[in-house]
């Protein structure tokens, strides 16, 4: 009896070793295959909460706080100036709200250039970079563009006035009537008294401001007072400079300026003494006083 007893024993004891074994080939043949199955997949994205808008936002209204909502945002991915807390886009200290700059659609990341500082209205001074100046051309149909400018489109300024007279003539050697190309690429802050750069439709401005530095507001100036001024729309995606332009009626019509006629010169004054000699006169050269 003992005998048998020992038996099953021997052969209880073998069996939960070989089910131990299996169990723990298993156990490592799972942990193998689930580690396998991790590197295969994607690399886990990191986020961090970015305030977008809530609902549709227009040009010059009112931030409020129930205007935006906080959503996961890649952090790789992140554009410059956005806002990842409540408290640095509504300050507790700021006694009025922030004001929309730029249309924005429900969901779309609010950035820093796209609102004002806490208080400060949706203006033209909101728009204008550090050392910058705001200056208004006066414009009409034809040398505004027919209407097609936009605050946040860049023109070059030409100027058309009457210079030289007489015989004198401008660095570029022109002279009489002349079209000038006097400012390039000079951006665009409003248009009449929008600041709107979200406005698509055309109209007739009858001025525009341009955002300029001190020494450009002060050849502006000049060039509006002295003659007209016309702007031409550069395009959207053009990174080229302009080269220096000036065109007068000779050159409109190819027609090859005269010569200014040279001033006549004067002869020499020679001073001489008269010697008579007998009958001979001789003329003998002295300087000459005054």
């Amino acid at each position: 009896m003992r005998l048998i007893f020992g038996l099953v024993l021997l052969i209880g004891i073998g069996l939960a070793g070989f089910a131990t074994y299996m169990a723990k080939n298993y156990i490592e043949q799972y942990q193998q295959q689930l580690a396998q199955e991790r590197k295969q997949r994607a690399p886990e994205i990191e986020t961090v909460d970015v305030l977008v808008a809530a609902r549709d936002l227009k040009y010059g209204e009112k931030l409020e706080k129930d205007a935006v909502k906080s959503v996961k945002y890649p952090k790789s991915s992140l554009p410059e100036g956005v806002f990842t807390e409540a408290t640095a886009l509504f300050p507790e200290e700021a006694r009025d709200p922030r004001e929309v700059l730029r249309s924005m659609v429900e969901g779309e990341v609010i950035l820093a250039g796209k609102v004002t500082d806490p208080g400060e209205p949706a203006g033209i001074g909101s728009r204008l970079a550090s050392g910058m100046r705001a200056f208004a051309i006066e414009v009409d149909a034809k040398s505004g563009v027919s209407g097609f400018l936009r605050p946040g489109d860049r023109v070059d300024v030409y100027w058309t006035g009457s210079v030289g007279k007489g015989n004198m003539r401008t660095e570029g050697n022109s002279t009489g009537s002349v079209t000038k190309l006097i400012e390039s690429r000079m951006p665009l802050v409003a248009v009449d008294q929008s600041a709107d750069i979200d406005r698509d439709e055309a109209r007739i401005a009858r001025t525009v401001t341009v955002e300029a530095t001190p020494q450009q507001v002060a050849s502006l100036a000049q060039a509006q007072s002295t003659g007209r001024l016309s702007l031409s729309l550069v395009g959207a995606l053009d990174q080229t400079t302009s080269e220096v332009i000036e065109v007068d009626q000779y050159r409109l019509l190819g027609i090859k300026a005269a010569e200014a006629p040279k001033p006549p010169q004067m002869e020499e004054e020679r001073c001489t003494i008269r010697t008579r000699r007998g009958s001979e006169v001789v003329m003998t050269p002295i300087p000459c006083t005054n």
